[in-house]
């Protein structure tokens, strides 16, 4: 009886361990969605992206004109002797004058300089998006990864702790047998040992857990609660062909790789302006009072143009400078193209990998229980000895355990595949979040607005919101 109540245990722990939770399927998405609502690092790249469009800003200030006052009030004293054929004169003189200026100036024509910085702070921008979303795969993989091995590491405790109560059993029956003198002090050792062994696991997949949830407080934001099954793995391309070209075209890094080069070729073209002549306007004007009514006032206009001659090398240095950043971004195109090609493969074969071995352990537990439980109705007819029992029942739980990490390993690399392909962001994954709108704030600040004008002043709220 005890006998078949262990079999009974034994099939009851594979039972439990992979029944289906299909309830609960939506857990890894809220994880995403942790995830993506509490990273820091998020927020991060997101401050560097305003800090982007803040240079778009600053370049187009460079295109208009700028006006300024100054203002002074001066006092001069002044003491003096003079000695002559009368005598000696002392005079003590006290001179305030007050002075006030108002200046205007335009550049007119500098060659293209500021246009060209101008169109390469907006391809900085573009590369800059690009990069959050490079951030934002990233942010999420590390949570999908962080849930799957708390998974993991779970289904291992409950696996190790029904195949503890499977040899305590075990245990019992080879004693009630050693006392009726069916088995030796050898096979009451063996199962003592095994015993050991087990308590052993059940305390290092216990620690193993407990180090994965810190992983998954610091990756999602907040402690695992109860982790559950997927409903299932997300959509991919059958073929490597496939999640190789869709990777080289939509993942994040090389199209911000892209916009690079286009920001190194407005440099270069701004570099080249440099040797072109700058027309500037400006006006001013000036009014000064000084004691008593006397006052002057001042008016100018002037139109100036002025080219370098000679710089000592410096602008020509400049331009070659710039063209050598320029090929150095063009033959990172090409590396990138080749590094995001091979690791689309590695990602798709390591899903292969992961699916075959799942597969692989399904196959390995029904042969294995079918295994156990022969050889376990074996030795109770004395064909079969304790260890055989025992090695039986350590290989059906190899096979769980198998299993177990199989499953996590197939979710990961499914999710590896889809960030490898650019394809991993809260977008596609349709997850309930409040998305960041990156054109928002670059919208705000593109024509750079006055701290007085109604867009600066919408902008202040703005900045208040994201700063809390």
């Amino acid at each position: 009886m005890k006998n078949d109540r262990m079999v009974f245990t034994v099939v009851m722990s594979v039972v439990i361990a992979f029944s289906p939770l299909s309830s609960l399927s939506d857990t890894l998405r809220q994880t995403m969605t942790d995830a993506y609502n509490n990273s820091g690092l998020l927020q991060q790249n997101r401050a560097l992206l305003r800090a982007a469009d803040e240079d778009v800003a600053v370049a187009a200030a460079l295109l208009r004109g700028v006006l300024s006052w100054t203002a002074e009030v001066k006092s001069t004293r002044a003491d003096s002797r003079t000695s002559s054929s009368l005598g000696t004169l002392n005079s003590d003189i006290t001179t305030n004058v007050a002075n006030l200026g108002i200046t205007a100036s335009i550049t007119l024509y500098d060659g293209g300089q500021n246009k060209f910085a101008l169109s390469a702070a907006k391809e900085a921008v573009l590369s800059t998006r690009q990069s959050l979303l490079g951030v934002e795969q990233k942010v999420l993989f590390s949570s999908v990864e962080a849930f799957m091995n708390v998974r993991r590491a779970g289904k291992t405790v409950t696996l190790r702790e029904n195949n503890l109560t499977v040899i305590q059993e075990e245990l019992r029956a080879v004693k009630d047998r050693f006392d009726v003198g069916e088995v030796t002090k050898t096979d009451v050792a063996l199962a003592e040992a095994r015993l050991a062994a087990s308590i052993s696991a059940l305390a290092a997949a216990k620690g193993s857990l407990a180090q994965r949830r810190e992983i998954f407080k610091q990756a999602v934001g907040k402690d695992a609660g109860a982790i559950k099954t997927p409903r299932s793995l997300p959509k991919l391309p059958k073929s490597a062909k496939t999640v190789k070209a869709v990777a080289v075209r939509s993942h994040p890094e090389m199209i911000a790789l892209q916009h690079n080069i286009k920001q190194a070729e407005y440099n270069v073209q701004r570099a080249r302006s440099a040797l072109k002549p700058t027309v500037g306007l400006s006006s001013s004007l000036g009014y000064s009072e000084m004691e008593g009514n006397d006052y002057r006032q001042s008016a100018n206009i002037s139109l100036s143009a002025s080219s370098t001659i000679y710089s000592g090398g410096r602008i020509p240095a400049l331009i070659r400078k710039a063209m050598a950043q320029r090929d150095a971004q063009r033959s990172s195109l090409h590396l990138t193209r080749l590094r995001l090609e091979q690791q689309a493969g590695s990602a798709f074969a390591l899903l292969q990998m992961a699916q075959a071995g799942r597969k692989a352990s399904e196959e390995q537990i029904r042969a294995s229980r079918v295994a156990f439980e022969g050889i376990r109705e074996e030795a109770k007819v004395g064909s079969r000895t304790t260890l055989d029992v025992l090695n039986a029942e350590q290989e059906l739980l190899d096979a769980q355990a198998g299993l177990i990490s199989s499953e996590a390993d197939e979710y990961i690399a499914a999710y590896r595949v889809l960030a490898q392909m650019g394809k991993l962001n809260v977008e596609i994954l349709n997850l309930p979040v409040q998305k960041y709108d990156p054109i928002e704030y670059y919208n705000l600040v593109k024509t750079a607005p006055s701290v007085i004008s109604q867009r600066g002043s919408k902008l202040d709220r703005v900045l208040k919101a994201l700063s809390k």
